[in-house]
């Protein structure tokens, strides 16, 4: 596509918005937006604010959903620090939770607004931000070229280009260039996703590492945990955490092949909690005895499955094992974050679809943390060779701990890389201590 035509798609794109997308978005390679939100809060997806605006500098933080809000949570803390107001939008309920949760007050919450002309124009002519910071992979054409018309600086952080998108992009140069080229700078997790967004016109690009090495560990309930820690005993546990669709199954299977040899607990925390019912029923049908975290259920001694299906829990399960299997790698493509349960000492294993997260998982496994399994039957025999072996299991346990250490830094990096667009909104901020209008 020609440089023209590619300025004359986006045209339509901002003229037309939703409507014209089955006519653009082929051309754009981009997915429309979804609608995790709060019913009773609809209204901000289409950039009518709920809150008032404080006076003063304001950044605007998007993180599509709950592993990019946990990663960019230490820099919003930052920023906040120095008397910046904060505003973060989110895409999903999990998410808005997590701020909730995590941030409080200090920080106001939006539902991010719809990737059209009308929805964004609206939230940006009343929020009016003066640093705009995207997480990861979050490129939405209308938002970038409205941004870039009021000369808002943007910023990716943490970013990093999939496999399957970068072919995509590549495709398609001309309107590549025309969007990345409004970034002021591109922030990528490995030098792979930094040479990946030069070649697509971004401009500069620097490499800090990846921001979720240097969040905290997911924190759990103590009484809870101890309660649960009292009812297991003495049993073996093992976790398949952040599961998709077949990789409950499969879990399932593995604690009957091993069930009679270890008498184990089986824990299971799916990424979708929603989809509980279905699991729990699929997993009963199984003749295997389920206990679920939403019912407050009781381990008993019966118990074979442990079902945790609750949202912002990750470190209460982690807490309750040594040995953690992490989804969307097995039967699913993309894999997921491997870097919480090495922090909370968990020997890891994986399937070999982890392209999302390849370079943690290429570090972890490098220093002898993590393990990749190719199908069902070698997932089984890898818990059961590091349920029985304990040696091993504390071998990867006290490695994926250091790898976690060695791995540390990108804040520091991002930071860096920001001040010359946050160090004069600090100067802006002691002038105008922050109030709502």
């Amino acid at each position: 596509m020609s440089r023209r035509l590619a300025r004359f798609a986006l045209s339509l794109y901002r003229w037309g918005g939703v409507a014209l997308y089955p006519i653009v978005g082929p051309y754009l390679g981009f997915r429309a937006a979804k609608g995790k939100e709060d019913r009773s809060r609809r209204r901000e997806r289409y950039g009518f604010a709920s809150v008032a605006r404080p006076t003063g500098p304001l950044v605007w933080f998007h993180a599509a959903s709950v592993g990019e809000t946990m990663a960019v949570i230490p820099l919003i803390k930052e920023v906040r620090r120095r008397g910046i107001a904060v505003l973060l939008t989110t895409g999903t309920i999990t998410s808005a939770k997590v701020v909730r949760e995590r941030l409080g007050p200090d920080v106001i919450h939006q539902y991010v607004p719809l990737d059209v002309k009308p929805a964004i124009s609206r939230f940006l002519e009343y929020w009016h931000p003066d640093l705009a910071i995207m997480a990861e992979s979050e490129i939405w054409p209308m938002t970038i070229l409205e941004l870039g018309k009021r000369h808002i600086p943007q910023v990716l952080v943490n970013g990093r280009i999939s496999d399957r998108s970068f072919p995509r992009w590549k495709r398609r140069m001309s309107i590549a260039d025309a969007i990345f080229e409004n970034f002021a700078l591109v922030i990528a997790q490995s030098e792979l996703d930094a040479d990946r967004f030069r070649t697509l016109g971004a401009l500069p690009v620097m490499v800090s590492g990846n921001l979720k090495v240097d969040t905290d560990a997911p924190p759990a309930d103590s009484a809870v945990l101890r309660g649960y820690l009292d009812q297991i005993r003495d049993r073996r546990t093992w976790a398949a955490i952040s599961t998709f669709e077949g990789e409950e199954a499969a879990a399932g299977n593995v604690h009957r092949a091993l069930k009679e040899r270890t008498g184990l607990l089986t824990i299971i925390v799916p990424r979708h909690p929603e989809r509980g019912d279905a699991i729990a029923d699929m997993l009963t049908a199984r003749g295997l005895k389920v206990a679920r975290r939403t019912l407050n259920d009781p381990l008993t001694p019966e118990t074979d499955i442990f079902l945790g299906d609750t949202i912002g829990e990750m470190g209460l399960y982690l807490r309750m094992t040594e040995i953690a299997f992490v989804g969307r790698s097995l039967f699913a493509e993309g894999g997921q974050n491997p870097l919480e349960p090495a922090m909370l000492g968990c020997a890891i294993l994986s399937g070999g679809n982890v392209q999302n997260f390849r370079e943690s998982y290429q570090q972890l496994a490098r220093n002898g943390s993590a393990k990749m399994v190719r199908d069902v039957e070698m997932l089984a025999k890898g818990v059961h060779y590091l349920m029985m072996n304990d040696d091993m299991r504390k071998q990867m346990i006290e490695a994926g701990q250091e790898t976690v250490q060695e791995m540390r830094g990108a804040l520091r990096a991002t930071i860096k890389g920001l001040e010359p667009y946050i160090n004069p909104l600090t100067v802006k901020a002691r002038l105008h201590p922050r109030q709502t209008s």
